[in-house]
């Protein structure tokens, strides 16, 4: 349905070494760098993040959240842990959301923008 998802951040630098250390674990990078954007995926970029003047303010209660698949359950944790040690914020530690889907694991995380950001897996792998 979704070709690409743009958002915008204060600190582009800083957005830049939490997505790479975040998204690395699921198998995404950074395809395209310019002076003042970035733009993540495998093949073609779909996640893209620009300097902008005024970021859209952080607001837990507006239920935005952005959620990318993750290869196996190891990859989720992987993220979890690369996203924190990056400069993420703890929004749900790895595991099984049995409420979702029998299979459903996931990690959360607020990202230096305040974005919430997931990862999830729904096998067993």
């Amino acid at each position: 349905m979704l070709d690409h998802v743009s958002i915008g951040v204060a600190d582009i630098a800083a957005a830049r070494r939490f997505y790479d250390a975040a998204l690395r674990p699921l198998g995404y990078e950074c395809l395209s760098a310019g002076e003042g954007s970035l733009g993540y995926g495998r093949d073609a970029p779909a996640l893209w993040i620009s300097a902008v003047e005024r970021p859209v303010p952080s607001d837990a209660g507006s239920g935005l959240h952005f959620c990318f698949t993750a290869p196996s359950r190891q990859s989720v944790d992987e993220f979890h842990r690369a996203a924190l040690g990056a400069g993420g914020r703890d929004n749900g530690r790895p595991g099984l959301r049995t409420g979702y889907a029998p299979d459903y694991y996931a990690a959360f995380v607020v990202d230096p923008d305040g974005y919430r950001i997931e990862a999830y897996c729904g096998q067993q792998a």
